[in-house]
């Protein structure tokens, strides 16, 4: 039986998010009696359904949130369908598929929520791709059916991955979002190659990079190991980033705490005007959340 652990505990920030601040990468899981696991878990499954999912927001200040499939559940996207459901359009969600993906499904999604398709190269410990997680080798298959469905790509692999990989994905006419600040070879430094090849990306629009800081840095909680990083994407193109919290944080032991977190992006950021882009304008326009103008959340 899969060992199911409590969800961390989010303390609240100093900084007060503005209105229609977003959470761009975290995740729902279960409730199990109603949504169990479908594939083999590399972890312990934390207890994150959507009411916790919500007080977790809530701490944070922040009204909504993309949630990112967790591999565990591979291809069903139920519970996170249900979360977004019941989210009165606070959620948006990003899927995971393969080329057998039906044409119903793909059509069906984007009315219930779904702006994209994930695709990983990162590896598990063991060295194999984690159970649940699709390739990019599929993204180049089912790309013009994304297109088709208004669908992104979101990626996840190293930063040495994507400069092999993003001259040919950056011809598939799909918007691509880097997740966890593009997971750069920390002691090589931002001027390292590979980390320069995601920069230029940045720079002309090719690419959307999270501001995700807890699969980067070594030495929580001050992270600053990922601030030259961060400090680079915000300097190449901040009309092209996200922030995420990546809650319910599977794999790190102990726990980082979203909150704190959120301290430090809003104090490594600084300029209001470039917070406000990337926590409520940016998401916006990536995800497609109502004008606050128009409805709430």
């Amino acid at each position: 039986m899969t060992e199911i652990a409590p969800a961390p505990l989010v303390n609240t920030p100093r900084f007060a998010a503005p209105p229609g601040a977003c959470d761009a990468h975290s995740h729902v899981f279960g409730p199990f009696d109603i949504f169990p696991a479908g594939e083999a878990s590399t972890y312990a499954l934390p207890d994150a359904p959507p009411s916790i999912h919500a007080a977790a927001r809530a701490a944070m200040g922040i009204s909504r949130g993309v949630l990112v499939q967790p591999a565990p559940y591979g291809m069903d996207a139920s519970a996170m369908l249900h979360a977004v459901s019941q989210s009165n359009g606070a959620l948006k969600a990003i899927a995971i598929a393969d080329e057998t993906v039906s044409g119903e499904t793909l059509a069906d999604w984007p009315a219930r929520g779904v702006k994209g398709l994930r695709f990983v190269e990162m590896r598990a410990p063991t060295g194999q791709r984690y159970p649940g997680s699709v390739g990019f080798d599929a993204l180049a298959r089912l790309a013009p059916r994304m297109r088709e469905h208004g669908l992104h790509a979101q990626l996840w692999a190293s930063a040495a991955t994507y400069a092999e990989h993003l001259p040919e994905l950056s011809k598939l006419g799909l918007p691509l979002v880097l997740d966890h600040l593009a997971s750069p070879d920390v002691p090589a430094g931002p001027d390292a190659p590979s980390f320069q090849a995601v920069l230029n990306a940045l720079r002309d629009g090719s690419v959307w990079v999270k501001l995700t800081l807890c699969r980067v840095a070594k030495d929580a909680p001050g992270y600053r190991d990922a601030r030259p990083f961060h400090d680079a994407c915000i300097a190449a193109n901040p009309e092209y980033l996200l922030w995420g919290s990546d809650w319910p944080y599977v794999r790190l032991q102990p726990a980082p705490d979203a909150g704190a977190m959120l301290d430090l992006f809003a104090d490594w950021t600084a300029d209001p005007a470039l917070i406000q882009r990337i926590l409520v304008e940016n998401p916006q326009a990536l995800y497609g959340f109502r004008s606050l103008d128009k409805a709430a959340p």
